[in-house]
Formats: C-alpha cells, sequence, structure tokens
C-alpha cells in the first residue's frame, strides 16, 4: 500500500478514535451516575427489559440526571438480571438478581441517597481507564476475559463505544501491513479454530490465500446449536464488532472482498444487533468500498439459518448459504480451496475471528504467553447442568476443569456430589471425577475422550444416569443427521435403540460390545464430523461408567435412580403425617389415595414416575421414597 494510502487510514482512523473517546469520556467522567443494565438473552429471560423499564421510569419521576446504558452479557447468568451503578464517589457496584422493585429502591437509595444496599450487591468492581472489571471477584484470578472483556460492559448498539475501548485498531494496524506478515502473525500464535476442529487457523488462511479462483469469501459460522452452549450467541450479542472486525482482518489477508455472517434465525437479539453493527460500520467507512480511504474493499452480508444442527459443518453451511439443503459434502476439496459457489472461501467460528484484534493488537508472543507452556491462549466455556454459577467463563488453556468447575463456577448445588462432565457439545465426551484435574486444551481433552468442541459444558452430579445421558446425547444427533451416510442414519438408530432398551432394563449384556463396535464404525464411516463424532458420549461412558451400564442390564437397577422404568415411588406408612395431604394435591394423575388410617398410598400402575410427589412431601417427614429396581417394596420401620 502506497504511503499516501497510509497516511489517509491513519489520520481517518484517528479521527473516528478521537470522537469515539470523547464521547466514551463524557459517559464517564461527566459526574454523572452510570447505569448499566445487562439485556443480552440471558438476562431479558430473567426480565430485564421489566427492570430497564423501572429504571427509565423512576428516573423520569425523579427528574434525575445521569446516564442509562443497556449493555450484553458479562457471563454471570446464574445473577442476571443485572445492573450495575458508577456513582462518583464510589466504585462500580454490580448488582445481581434485580428486580423492578429492587430496581426503584436502587435509585431512591443509592442515586438519590448513600445507601449503597448492600443486601443485593453481586461485587464491586474495579474502575480503570476504559470498562469496569471484577477483578477482586474470587473467581476473577482464574479469568482471562480476551473476547468476553467488553461483554456486559458496553452498548453493543453503539459502535463508539467498542472503538473507545480499542475497536477496529487492529484493522487499522493490518492495513499498514502485507497480507502475509498478517498470516505470519496469526500462524506464530498458535490460534485454532474454536468451533470444535481445532484446526491451526493460521494454516486455514494461508491456503485460501494461495488458492486459485476470484471472488473469495470469508464466511463467520455462528449456527451454534449445541444444548447448553451459548457462547458464540452471547458475543454477537454484546459484542458484534469484535466478529465484524475480525472478518475484516480475515478478508486482507487472504485477498476475499466479500463475506456472510450465517447466524440461525432462533437468536432473534443476535441478528437485530448484528445488523446494527453492520449498518454502523459502513457508515464509518469500516466496511464497504474502501475501508478506511484505503484501496481494500470488503463487505458483510447477514444470513439467517433456518436451525439445522449440520449445518454447523462448513460444507452444509456453505449448501445452505447457496440455497441447497443443509447436507455435507465429501472433502477435500476443502471449503479453503473450492467453497461457496465453487470459489476460495474461509470458514471461522465467532470466537475464532472475535480473537484477532487482541493477536494483532498484542502479537503473538502475547498470546501464547497466556497459557501454559505449550496451551496458549484461552478457551471460553458456557457452563450448564447442576453447577451454582452457571453462565460464561473464560479462562487461559491449561486450567483444569477443577479450577474451571468448582473455582469460578462454584461447584455442586445442593451438597450433591459431583459425577461427570460433559464437554465438547452433543458429540462430547463425559469426563468422571477422576479427569478434574485434567489440563484444558484441545489435546488433552482429546486424549481423555471429550473434546473442546464450541466449548459447551454440561456439569452432571449423582443424580445422573450416565447411560440416560449418553441416550439423550446421541437421541440429539441421530435427529439432526442430514441422513446422507448409511453409517449415521442407520448405526446412531441401532445405537440408539439399544440405549433405550437399557435404560428400561431390556438389555443384554452383549449390547455393550454391540454398541462399541457399532461406534468404532460409524466414527470410522461417517462423512462429516456429526457422524464421526456422534458416538463419543457412548464411547466415553462405556469407558468411565460401565458399571452403570452393567447395574442396568443384570440387576435391572439405575444407580442413579433417574431411568423411568426402572424406579418406583412408595411411601413409608410409618413416616407419613396422617394431617398432611401435600402428596395428593399434587399428584397430577390421581395415584395417591388416603386408607381408612389416613395413610398415603401409590397406585403403581397409575403411577407416571413424575417425582412431584417426592418434592412435595416435608423434609421433615421424608416419607415419600424413590427405589430402583421398581419392584423393590421398602421394609417398614
Amino acid at each position: 500500500m502506497k504511503a499516501v494510502e497510509l497516511s489517509t487510514v491513519a489520520s481517518t482512523f484517528q479521527e473516528i478514535k478521537n470522537r469515539a473517546e470523547s464521547g466514551w469520556q463524557e459517559l464517564w467522567h461527566s459526574g454523572k451516575p452510570v447505569i448499566l443494565v445487562g439485556t443480552g438473552t440471558c438476562g431479558r429471560a430473567a426480565g430485564a427489559l421489566d427492570v430497564l423499564q423501572a429504571i427509565r421510569d423512576e428516573i423520569g419521576r425523579q427528574n434525575l440526571d445521569c446516564h442509562l446504558v443497556e449493555v450484553g452479557c458479562m457471563g454471570h447468568c446464574y445473577a442476571e438480571p443485572i445492573v450495575i451503578i458508577a456513582k462518583p464517589g464510589y466504585p462500580p457496584i454490580a448488582y445481581g438478581h434485580v428486580n423492578p422493585v429492587i430496581a426503584e429502591r436502587l435509585i431512591k437509595d443509592f442515586i438519590l441517597g448513600d445507601n449503597p444496599c448492600l443486601e443485593f450487591v453481586l461485587g464491586a468492581l474495579e474502575k480503570n481507564e476504559l470498562v469496569p472489571s471484577f477483578s477482586e471477584f474470587p473467581r476473577a484470578k482464574y479469568e482471562k476475559k480476551v473476547i468476553l472483556k467488553n461483554c456486559g460492559y458496553i452498548d453493543p448498539e453503539q459502535i463508539d463505544h467498542y472503538i473507545a475501548n480499542g475497536g477496529y485498531q487492529a484493522v487499522a494496524k493490518v492495513l499498514e501491513m502485507s497480507p502475509e506478515e498478517v498470516i505470519d502473525e496469526v500462524k506464530k500464535s498458535g490460534l485454532r479454530g474454536m468451533g470444535g476442529a481445532g484446526f491451526p487457523t493460521g494454516q486455514k488462511w494461508e491456503i485460501c490465500r494461495h488458492a486459485r479462483g476470484r471472488p473469495k469469501y470469508v464466511v463467520c459460522n455462528g449456527d451454534e446449536g449445541d444444548p447448553g452452549a451459548f457462547m458464540d450467541r452471547t458475543i454477537l450479542e454484546s459484542d458484534p464488532h469484535s466478529v465484524l472486525e475480525g472478518m475484516v482482518i480475515a478478508a486482507y489477508a487472504v485477498g476475499a472482498r466479500r463475506g456472510y455472517i450465517y447466524v440461525r434465525a432462533e437468536y432473534p437479539l443476535a441478528v437485530h444487533r448484528v445488523r446494527v453493527a453492520l449498518r454502523q460500520a459502513r457508515e464509518l467507512k469500516l466496511l464497504g468500498k474502501n475501508i478506511l480511504g484505503s484501496d481494500f474493499s470488503f463487505d458483510i452480508e447477514l444470513f439467517q439459518g433456518s436451525g439445522a444442527f449440520v449445518c454447523g459443518e462448513e460444507t452444509a453451511l456453505i449448501a445452505s448459504l447457496e440455497g441447497k439443503p443443509g447436507i455435507p459434502y465429501h472433502r477435500p476439496p476443502y471449503p479453503a480451496v473450492n467453497g461457496l459457489y465453487g470459489k476460495p472461501t474461509l470458514i471461522n467460528n465467532v470466537k475464532t475471528l472475535a480473537y484477532l484484534r487482541s493477536i494483532i493488537e498484542n502479537g503473538a508472543g502475547w498470546f501464547t504467553g497466556l497459557g501454559t507452556e505449550g496451551r496458549g491462549g484461552t478457551a471460553v466455556f458456557a457452563l450448564a447442568g447442576k453447577i451454582v454459577n452457571t453462565g460464561l467463563a473464560e479462562v487461559p488453556m491449561g486450567t483444569t476443569l477443577r479450577q474451571l468447575i468448582f473455582d469460578v463456577g462454584s461447584g455442586i448445588p445442593d451438597a450433591k456430589r459431583f459425577k461427570a462432565v460433559q464437554i465438547g457439545g452433543p458429540s462430547g465426551g463425559c469426563l468422571p471425577e477422576s479427569a478434574l484435574d485434567l489440563p484444558i486444551d484441545f489435546d488433552s481433552l482429546r486424549d481423555a475422550g471429550a473434546m473442546m468442541g464450541s466449548g459447551g459444558m454440561v456439569v452432571l452430579d449423582e443424580d445422573d444416569c450416565m447411560v440416560e445421558i449418553a441416550r439423550y446425547f446421541l437421541e440429539f444427533t441421530q435427529r439432526e443427521s442430514c441422513g446422507l451416510c448409511t453409517f449415521c442414519r442407520l448405526g446412531t438408530k441401532q445405537m440408539l435403540e439399544a440405549l433405550d432398551e437399557i435404560t428400561k432394563g431390556k438389555g443384554k449384556i452383549e449390547d455393550i460390545d454391540m454398541l462399541t463396535e457399532l461406534a468404532e464404525d460409524i466414527s470410522a464411516g461417517s462423512l462429516c464430523s456429526l457422524g464421526k463424532t456422534a458416538p463419543n458420549p457412548v464411547l466415553s461412558t462405556l469407558r468411565y461408567f460401565r458399571d452403570e451400564y452393567e447395574a442396568h442390564i443384570k440387576e435391572g437397577r439405575c444407580p442413579a435412580l433417574m431411568c423411568q422404568e426402572l424406579i418406583a415411588y412408595y411411601i413409608i406408612p410409618e413416616r407419613c403425617e396422617r394431617s398432611c395431604d401435600a402428596c395428593v394435591g399434587t399428584c397430577t394423575v390421581e395415584a395417591i389415595s388416603t386408607n381408612k388410617k389416613r395413610i398415603k398410598v401409590i397406585d403403581q400402575e397409575k403411577c407416571v414416575k413424575c417425582g412431584t410427589c417426592l418434592k412435595a412431601c416435608p423434609p421433615q417427614y421424608n416419607a415419600v421414597v424413590r427405589l430402583s429396581p421398581p419392584d423393590q417394596v421398602p421394609a417398614s420401620e
């Protein structure tokens, strides 16, 4: 690029940056209170929009002069709705589980008065020169936020907030570099694809750069469909410009002029905020023709997928973009050589693209130094299931599963015992307690029988049956199979039928060997990664929890008391309080009756084993019990 063009790029971006920083300083240093309300999907599900309206109404009634800002999700989903108040003279304070009544009180007692309402405080934040952060929060010492650093602290619909916090600085920088230099920096960083495959990002870029054919395309894979996974959605909702900036950098490196963001239509808020971000980036010449006055042009189109899980596989995604059924095709050739419309196409995951800004700004050495030796960078996980602090966490590579689950996620609720963690999405594996000290990275997890995947993590406790868990995830992948491969279409169906029989106590011991053999055949013979990895939950549970399979088959017993065909509910007469009718009132099928002595009895023919009677029975009586095998009648006391 010519010197005059470089000068134009620098001056153009500096003008944009100065204006953005001026607005940001006005927000945080005007002497007015700043109120941030998290309105991501998780916050909205918990009632954040009602909280936002309550705050807006109270500000109007009190005629207050303050800044009210909608932000995304900071990752503490367990505490939503979350409100952060930064009042002059106080550190920014985050409040959790806020409802409209609490919101009004915060305005009256804290904004108007000097009572910070400590009973609602989630944590105090450190205010640096840019955004607040939970630096003193107990889990903060285990976290290292790179791609989540803006989430929950900036307005995702205000491009100036993003630019004021360093946004698009990397684009201005790469325009002063050659494409080869950009690719080399990404290669040296060791960044790998965060969508599941873990392929070296720089290597994929290099292949696409040197592939013959024009035009070239860059595609962002935002088709996140894993049960319990919401990392990509959160980034698109909370910091969409980080993804757009990553796409611009990638396009410059490989020589693309057009890109697509593929987002499933079930993410309406993400779709809306990406649309806003695209419009704002074009207005500032950060997208479109002659970006920042340079000779580089690149624009992005938003494409909404229809929700097929298989479209997360890159060749199926390409077929969907072309208007065809989302069915994978055989590779090679790979999309980087022959992709969308038969042209070289670079496909990267949302998280992969969001990392690029920080890698370009800080250098490859900085990124590799985030983790432990040989395990550079960070990993983002969606913590779900039987864990106290559900939500998002970003930790350095090399962090152990124990640290992530017990120190970041605060362990298992209700004093239950940890049993396993299902990691890597529906195609991931289930790892037992003995694997808790395993360092988190692509290779360690693969060797243990799991996978990094896209970052979904479901924690399981003593009440979870590992046979049923394997059946559940296999049912999902079997249902989402496109049906093209015989191994995947029929093999997973046979495996699912065998697991169904085992969970009903009708399995045979030889089913275990059959499941293993089928799993290996499906992995070897399937065309795409959905089929190749679909058996992972079965293989991993057979590897670590074989005794549970044998209990189901040999004893007709579910050790976790989870499989409905193998359990029954009884009421112990000596414990039943005659004046209590809690179980009777909650039974939806009227399976519980009262005899002449006012003792409750469950009709096993009517009982649907929903467990509501067990939950309804007062703990001081503990009269309702759940037993397996179902014909095991409890002894009277």
